[in-house]
């Protein structure tokens, strides 16, 4: 399925009138930012991305649970925080979000505002549709969920290109994806509520 596809699906589900969220899960690497972007592209007007990654625990906070280098794992991220967010965006006309600044590692609160003109939004997040508690309290919040399916070769081959340009050696990245991305990625894949509809990528 093309964006362009996926995007006729989701103008065909959603209402006339109200806001509809579509869940975009997936691994890390699977190119959920990418998609999301390509969806808003062709929904056109009254489309909006909303990353899940906003809502990183801050280094200090990871730190001071000795969890900084598990960061990207399920409970590195306030979950409520972010339901908090998705309930707002089922009832207020203007809602700020916060986005995470992959080069300075740090999500900046208040980066982007969902407007009125907001109508279809597209949320992504590796661990939408995780079935470990609390990520399953976001089920009643999307209208429709797409999940990314990708080889773990390739999600691999993807997250060293990644992590050598944001200045990791082949080493530290090798290291960084044996101890942390390869575990994370098993844990949502084998992990995650079937989703409404399946997106294959090699």
């Amino acid at each position: 399925m093309t964006p362009a596809e996926l995007a006729q699906v989701i103008r065909a589900k959603a209402p006339a009138q109200g806001r509809f969220l579509t869940a975009l899960a997936g691994p890390p690497g699977a190119g959920k930012s990418t998609l999301a972007a390509e969806l808003v592209a062709a929904l056109g007007a009254g489309a909006k991305a909303v990353p899940m990654d906003g809502f990183h625990y801050d280094d200090a906070v990871l730190i001071a649970r000795g969890a900084r280098n598990r960061k990207g794992a399920p409970d590195t991220f306030d979950v409520q925080g972010f339901r908090h967010l998705l309930t707002r965006l089922r009832t207020e006309a203007e809602v700020a979000i916060p986005l995470f600044d992959r080069d300075l590692e740090i999500s900046r609160a208040g980066a982007d505002i969902v407007g009125p003109g907001d109508r279809l939004l597209i949320v992504e997040g590796n661990y939408l549709l995780l079935n470990e508690p609390p990520w399953p309290d976001l089920a009643p919040l999307f209208d429709l969920t797409v999940w990314i399916d990708v080889p773990e070769a390739e999600l691999e081959r993807r997250l060293l290109a990644r992590w050598a340009q944001h200045g990791k050696t082949p080493a530290e990245a090798r290291a960084w994806i044996d101890g942390n991305d390869l575990p994370n990625i098993r844990r949502v894949v084998q992990g995650s509520r079937p989703a409404d509809l399946l997106i294959h990528q090699d």
